[in-house]
This record gives structure tokens, C-alpha cells and sequence, in this order.
């Protein structure tokens, strides 16, 4: 967890501020995983900090999500479009 941290904060993922009046503040968790080698033996643990999203209310707190990649799928599709039209 304190690798992380340290990690986070040497990106300068975030700055601290305070919190505007009448908000309230996203929570957060940590995510722990044990990665393995192929023989099944422990290769190292990890920790993830990850925010509850799902506390979110649409219109509220957001008002549009994107995706950020585009699927093979879809670029498969546009591309075969483009082929059939020439």
C-alpha cells in the first residue's frame, strides 16, 4: 500500500483541496491481489486504490461518461464499411 501511495503522489495523480460546500466526497478502497507464478507459488501481492463509483448519481455528480478505448470489435466493423463503400 505505501508503494502505491508513493506511487500516486509521484505522478501527481491528485492534488489535496478542500471540498466545496454542499458535497460530499467519492470514497475509496483498497483492492488487494496475490499474483502468481506458473507453478502456483506466490510471485508478488498487490494493492490497487480504487474510488466507489458507484456512489455516483447521473446528473448529480456527472453528467456524461466515455469509454476510453474503442473495442477491436467496432474498428473491425468501420473498417469493413469503409471496404464496402469504397
Amino acid at each position: 500500500m505505501h508503494i502505491e501511495i508513493s506511487a500516486l503522489e509521484s505522478n501527481n495523480t491528485w492534488t489535496v483541496t478542500s471540498l466545496p460546500q454542499n458535497k460530499t466526497a467519492i470514497g475509496c478502497m483498497w483492492v488487494y491481489k496475490i499474483q502468481r507464478k506458473a507453478d502456483g507459488s506466490i510471485d508478488r501481492y498487490k494493492a490497487r486504490l480504487v474510488v466507489k463509483g458507484y456512489t455516483q448519481v447521473e446528473g448529480l455528480d456527472f453528467l456524461d461518461s466515455f469509454s476510453l478505448v474503442a473495442k477491436l470489435t467496432t474498428v473491425r466493423l468501420l473498417l469493413s464499411i469503409v471496404a464496402a463503400n469504397d
